[in-house]
């Protein structure tokens, strides 16, 4: 079978990956964390999993019912390094509402004449109107970190966008919009595990770019921008969410307990949405953790 980019992921695997994180994978088994400072050793019994998702998702219907009657605007930001989860999160908040009303937003780069408007103005576009949730899947944080990681912005660029970001988010806050932003952080071994199952399937094969190929010798280079950009952009206002989500099935609850705990919904039942866990879920102090 032909791989994408000529195989180019497997050969990082076989040449180039740290060792720790060769031997991780090739040690373990299914259903296995790679990560031995993750707090659980094992990903979250399907079962189990199931059917938490279905009552939260049950609470996420609600949460809509109560935002269509009420108006009230809701916007969620998914960040993290390639692989993360950010896309699989997304689905599983959206596949039980009305797509009318909660819509997924993924930006190509620039076209010519966006690059010449303003940073964040092609994002103002897609903003929740009265009803709506919006769930972006990159956002403008990609000035922070993907742009500064590979150099297509410059260093002048990028500091006027930690000068406006702030102040830009505290507009969304005080104009009335609910704003969540989760960064998903995946541990290097399992992100590196991941690729290396969409590189051997042809179903899957599409998820991986050449960004993913160059990111993974670039580990580090992300770690120092991703430090940066959450300690500059976790405000009072518009906080940081960070989760651990080296296992997917966690991750995906959290971050849904996150946002139904926030808000104040017309039937919502506390008991069902319950308390996001703290060893996996939190500020960027789970982060640098």
């Amino acid at each position: 079978m032909e791989l994408p980019f000529d195989g180019a992921i497997s050969a990082y695997f076989n040449d180039a990956a740290p060792a720790e994180v060769r031997n991780a994978i090739r040690r373990a088994e299914k259903g296995d964390i790679l990560d031995p400072s993750y707090p659980h050793s094992e990903r979250l019994a399907r079962k189990v999993y199931e059917a938490e998702l279905h009552t939260l998702q049950v609470e996420l219907v609600k949460l809509q019912a109560w935002a269509r009657d009420s108006g009230a605007r809701i916007a969620m930001i998914f960040e993290g390094r390639d692989a993360a989860g950010k896309g699989g999160t997304i689905k599983r908040f959206r596949e039980n509402l009305n797509p009318r009303g909660a819509r997924t937003v993924a930006l190509s780069k620039p076209s010519d004449t966006e690059a010449t408007q303003w940073y964040f103005q092609r994002y103002v576009d897609h903003l929740p109107s009265a009803g709506q949730m919006v769930l972006y899947d990159r956002s403008w944080y990609n000035r922070g970190v993907v742009e500064k990681v590979f150099g297509f912005c410059t260093d002048d660029q990028r500091t006027h966008f930690f000068t406006q970001v702030n102040p830009f988010e505290e507009m969304l806050v005080d104009e009335g919009i609910h704003v969540f932003k989760f960064w998903l952080n995946v541990g290097r071994a399992e992100q590196l595990r991941r690729f290396l199952k969409r590189e051997a399937d042809p179903l899957k094969q599409w998820k991986l770019s050449w960004i993913d190929v160059e990111g993974l010798k670039r580990w580090d280079d992300y770690t120092a921008a991703i430090s940066e950009t959450l300690t500059r952009t976790h405000t009072k206002d518009a906080p940081w969410t960070v989760i651990r989500s080296d296992d997917k099935r966690r991750a995906r609850l959290q971050a849904i307990r996150a946002v139904l705990r926030t808000i104040d919904y017309t039937r919502k039942n506390p008991k069902n949405v319950g308390s996001p866990d703290p060893s996996i879920c939190g500020g960027p102090d789970i982060w640098h953790a």
